[in-house]
C-alpha cells in the first residue's frame, strides 16, 4: 500500500510569509525554511517582527484569503489522490491553512497551531511534535505503507530521508546543492512520473 506525503508551502501553495512580507513591505518576514534551517529560530524571529509592528492574525488571514494554489497544483493533487492515499505534512498552522485547503478540495493536513490573544495578537506557536514530518512518515511506515514524499525546504529533508523515496520539488539551489541524494524537479508532471516509477520499482 502506497502513501504520498507532500509539503504544502512552496509545493502546492505560495509561501504565506513571503506573501505577507510583500503586503506589509517588511523584507525580514520573507525568511522561510528555505533560508533558516532551525524552525524555532525562524518562528521566534517572525513572532518578534509581528509584535514589533503590531501585526495580528486577522491581518495575515486577510492576505491568505487572497492567495490561490500554485499553477497546476490543484489538478496535480486531484489526479494524485485518484491513485494514492495523500497526506499533507506541513510546518504551517491550521489558523493559516483553511482557505488553501478549501481550494485544494480538503486534503488531509497535519500541521501546528498558534496561541492567539483575544485581540488577535499571535502569542506563540504550538508544535504538533518535534520533527513532525519525519515522525509522521515513520508512523505511516509502521502501518505498512510505502511512503513517497516531496518537499522543497530544509525542514522537509528528514521526511524525504525517512520515506522509501523522497523528492525535492521547486527547491532552491542551496537546498538542492546540500541534498544531491534526492532527485529534483520543478514540474508537477515530472514529479508524478517520478512517484509512479518509484511505486512500480517496489
Amino acid at each position: 500500500m502506497d502513501l504520498v506525503c507532500l509539503d504544502l508551502e512552496g509545493v502546492l501553495i505560495p509561501e504565506i510569509w513571503i506573501a505577507f512580507a510583500e503586503e506589509t513591505g517588511i523584507a525580514s518576514l520573507r525568511a522561510t525554511t528555505r533560508d533558516i534551517p532551525d524552525y524555532n529560530e525562524l518562528m521566534q524571529q517572525r513572532l518578534r517582527i509581528l509584535d514589533e509592528n503590531g501585526l495580528t492574525l486577522p491581518e495575515i488571514q486577510r492576505v491568505i484569503g487572497g492567495l490561490s494554489p500554485l499553477e497546476g497544483a490543484a489538478g496535480f493533487l486531484q489526479d494524485l489522490r485518484k491513485a494514492y492515499q495523500v497526506v499533507i505534512l506541513s510546518d504551517t498552522f491550521y489558523e493559516f491553512a483553511q482557505p488553501m485547503m478549501q481550494q485544494l478540495a480538503w486534503p488531509t493536513l497535519l500541521c501546528h497551531r498558534l496561541r492567539v490573544s483575544d485581540d488577535g495578537r499571535i502569542l506563540d506557536y504550538v508544535l504538533r511534535q518535534q520533527d513532525p514530518k519525519r515522525l509522521a512518515v515513520e508512523a505511516f511506515k509502521g502501518l505498512n505503507y510505502r511512503i513517497f514524499a516531496a518537499g522543497d525546504s530544509y525542514n522537509d529533508t528528514t521526511m524525504l530521508g525517512s520515506a522509501n523515496t523522497g523528492f525535492l520539488f521547486k527547491a532552491p539551489d542551496n537546498v538542492k546543492a546540500e541534498f544531491p541524494q534526492f532527485k529534483s524537479t520543478d514540474d508537477y508532471a515530472v514529479l508524478r512520473t517520478m512517484i509512479d516509477e518509484a511505486a512500480r520499482a517496489g
